[in-house]
């Protein structure tokens, strides 16, 4: 099953009064249950896919679809609906709430978003506090968290509201190697676990490693290899 369709996907903007293309003219397919990579330099257009998969922005040109929905035409409302419903963000510098616990940030999305009832709230969280690791960290506030705490805090918050679709944009950027892969093995098992499918970017060459399948990005072209295959 497709869970990501893109064709002829362009993304330009505009810089004084010239246009600067960002994503230029790319084709993608990724599947349900994916573990998928977008990997290149920093400007290689991987945040502006991200950005566009997720709903945040829109192409200037072609078509993409998320979850047999055509994103690329909805309006701003319908596209802040979908995006909630369907897709959870991890972020490189965590965007925890810094007066709230590691609990309370994991629950903040069903209280904002689901109208779930306390009951219901208290066994999600608890289910994703287990899965991430982090159960004795629940009452912590993000300034009493290492890096790689808060990045699991920040994992489980993305999955709480049960989104088909994770995106995460550089989730190791600011974590040490150790770390880094610790977190990416993290999202690996909660896509085993949960069924979520996860696509993530990075600039590091290690780390794309650790993807199905990855997309490479250079000058806003794409180019895609599956895991196990040679860059020949």
């Amino acid at each position: 099953m497709s869970l990501i369709h893109a064709e002829n996907l362009f993304k330009d903007y505009p810089v004084g009064e010239l246009v600067v293309p960002a994503i230029r003219g790319v084709d993608f397919t990724i599947s349900a249950g994916s573990f998928v990579c977008f990997v290149g330099p920093s400007g290689s257009g991987k945040t502006t896919l991200l950005n566009m998969i997720g709903c945040l922005d829109r192409p200037t040109k072609g078509q993409l679809s998320v979850l047999g929905t055509a994103v690329s035409s909805l309006d701003r409302q319908k596209a802040a609906t979908f995006r909630g419903e369907n897709i959870g963000f991890v972020f490189q510098d965590f965007n925890l709430i810094p007066v709230l616990t590691a609990y309370e940030n994991i629950e903040f999305p069903l209280i904002m978003v689901q109208h779930w009832s306390a009951k219901q709230r208290r066994e999600r969280v608890k289910s994703l506090l287990a899965a991430a690791g982090i159960e004795e960290q629940a009452d912590k506030r993000p300034d009493q968290l290492s890096g790689g705490q808060k990045q699991r805090v920040a994992v489980a918050r993305a999955l709480v509201t049960n989104p088909k679709l994770v995106l995460a944009d550089e989730p190791t950027a600011n974590l040490d190697h150790d770390t880094a892969y610790r977190i990416i093995n993290l999202m690996r098992n909660l896509r085993d676990e949960f069924g979520t499918s996860f696509v993530f970017s990075t600039h590091d060459p290690k780390i794309m490693g650790e993807a199905e399948v990855t997309f490479e990005l250079e000058d806003g072209l794409l180019h895609q290899r599956e895991k196990g295959m040679s860059n020949d």
